[in-house]
């Protein structure tokens, strides 16, 4: 049996340069864990529980839930001042089926995302791309879907698109062929047009919102000019997130305004 001094291998330790990942985050290997993806994980499945106990009904779990009449995404409530919606919306989902097809493709694209990018970055684009999904459905899908019913929008897809988006363009960042991910996305872009039911305004949003964010921690450093300078490079990704941020807010609230004009709302 070796011995080894404790303030020994601590000293060695601070003398080992951290590895930094391709977004300047440092990358640790007692962060190889994706926390973040499962807590999000997490969430939605806890949102479905509480639907379904209000419920009754692990199909039909919008049906009779107050939970899901509060959250769920419709662009005039929002406009009237339900503002949580345009998030609480992303952790809900239309069934059993809905939660478990999205659960697992946030399981297989957000581990890697979130190991590469860093937990902070990860949930900046997770965030941004849930927001895309809703100012785009705010902007583009109809207040209504009938002359006497709501529009209801809701499901974490948009935020999927989005970390879709981001791997994207992490591929392109790290001189790696983006084909595989893009095909992803052809396919169920396919599918959002096809299927009656599903959200493609929500799932475009999302998209253009997750590939905006990764390229402002991505690219955007180095177009100003940040070169090797790492303090520099991570202040102005984290800008350039910032203005990706303002944006998606101001598509909403400009949207909201011309709604509450189109419907009379004081």
């Amino acid at each position: 049996m070796g011995y080894q001094c404790v303030d020994c291998v601590a000293a060695g330790q601070r003398d080992v340069r951290p590895v930094r990942g391709v977004a300047g985050n440092t990358v640790s290997p007692t962060r190889a864990v994706p926390v973040v993806t499962y807590t999000l994980m997490g969430l939605n499945v806890l949102a479905f529980l509480a639907t379904f106990a209000q419920s009754r009904s692990i199909m039909n779990n919008q049906v009779g839930s107050s939970i899901f009449a509060n959250w769920a995404l419709n662009p005039g409530l929002v406009a009237s001042g339900d503002w949580f919606r345009l998030i609480g919306s992303g952790f809900l989902h239309f069934g059993i089926l809905h939660l478990a097809v999205n659960m697992y493709a946030l399981y297989i694209l957000g581990r890697d995302t979130e190991i590469v990018m860093g937990r902070s970055r990860y949930i900046g684009i997770y965030l941004i791309s849930l927001l895309g999904g809703s100012a785009s459905v705010m902007a583009f899908q109809p207040v209504f879907s009938s002359l006497t019913a709501l529009s209801w929008t809701a499901g974490a897809s948009g935020a999927i698109f989005g970390i879709m988006g981001a791997q994207a363009v992490l591929l392109l960042r790290l001189r790696r062929s983006p084909v595989p991910i893009i095909s992803v996305i052809a396919i169920n872009v396919i599918i959002s047009i096809s299927l009656p039911g599903i959200s493609f305004w929500g799932h475009a949003g999302g998209l253009v919102a997750g590939a905006a964010t990764a390229a402002a921690f991505l690219y955007v450093p180095q177009w100003l000019g940040a070169g090797e300078n790492r303090v520099k490079a991570v202040r102005i990704g984290w800008i350039a997130f910032g203005a990706v941020t303002v944006v998606t807010i101001g598509v909403i609230v400009l949207r909201v305004v011309q709604l509450r004009e189109q419907l009379g709302i004081s």
